[in-house]
């Protein structure tokens, strides 16, 4: 089986706020769509086929009753019981889904799915995908979720460009190299996500703007990002505050050289 970097999901209270602040930067964003039958919607903004999606609740009721969509019973969770927001998932694309619930059912995960989905565009077009979300207790760190899209890679490419959302942005021309998780064990979780994809590690190093230990697993899209603090520092900081999640978005061909918090995240522009 065969996975890639989709996106990444931040929770938002009100995700249209993400679009002037990003457009500050010099990253293009859009207003995404409404799903309305699990009563969220969205903005986003894009790097290629892999982006970065704000998500937020629209219809309290109904996303209050969901129970197999994985992600928006965490999104009601942290919204009513913590009020958290900022980066809080990764989705792995995929284009065989019904095997790969199978296959994670039989290595001992609880899998929801897949399940149909659908957004409705602002331009009235419904775009559709399949998810699947595996659980497991051991891990703290909420595990990735799957994505299967409709349409091929190459028609969603088109429709990106007809749409005006590849290639939009003024900072320089950017890429999404990485999404940082600050985590507990390094070597640990390392492993586990590893094996869940089969992936390459990268070797050990030390990265002293947030003060943590890390490696990459090489994830076709965007790399994977394990960071485990070293001392007081950034990752420390939200480690302590949130516990494990993904934290750090790593941005290059910006032509700039920052680390900054934005929307409840931290976000390297190089």
């Amino acid at each position: 089986m065969q996975f890639s970097f989709d996106h990444l999901v931040c929770f938002l209270k009100k995700p249209e706020e993400a679009i002037p602040l990003l457009k500050q930067r010099g990253i293009h964003a859009e207003n995404g769509g409404r799903h309305e039958s699990w009563g969220t919607y969205n903005s986003l903004t894009y790097f290629g086929l892999s982006y970065i999606e704000f998500l937020g609740i629209e219809n309290q009721s109904i996303a209050a009753k969901q129970e197999e969509n994985r992600l928006i019973t965490q999104i009601v969770e942290q919204h009513s019981k913590q009020g958290r927001e900022g980066p809080a998932r990764i989705a792995i694309r995929t284009n065989c889904i019904e095997q790969l619930a199978v296959k994670l059912k039989t290595e001992g995960f609880t899998v929801y799915g897949p399940l149909p989905g659908e957004r409705v565009r602002a331009d009235g077009q419904v775009i559709r995908w399949s998810l699947l979300f595996p659980e497991n207790e051991d891990t703290e760190l909420t595990l990735p979720f799957f994505i299967q899209w409709e349409k091929p890679d190459e028609q969603r490419i088109l429709d990106l460009e007809e749409q005006g959302l590849i290639d939009s942005h003024t900072a320089g021309n950017p890429k999404f190299e990485s999404v940082g998780f600050v985590i507990h064990n390094l070597e640990e979780t390392i492993i586990k996500w590893g094996n869940l994809f089969n992936l390459k590690q990268s070797e050990e190093f030390v990265d002293l703007t947030i003060n943590a230990r890390c490696r990459k697993l090489e994830l076709p899209g965007v790399r994977l990002l394990f960071c485990t603090p070293i001392g007081e520092g950034p990752a420390a900081k939200i480690l302590k505050g949130k516990g494990e999640t993904p934290f750090l978005i790593n941005l290059t061909g910006t032509g700039q050289n920052h680390l900054f918090e934005m929307l409840n995240g931290l976000w390297r522009f190089q």
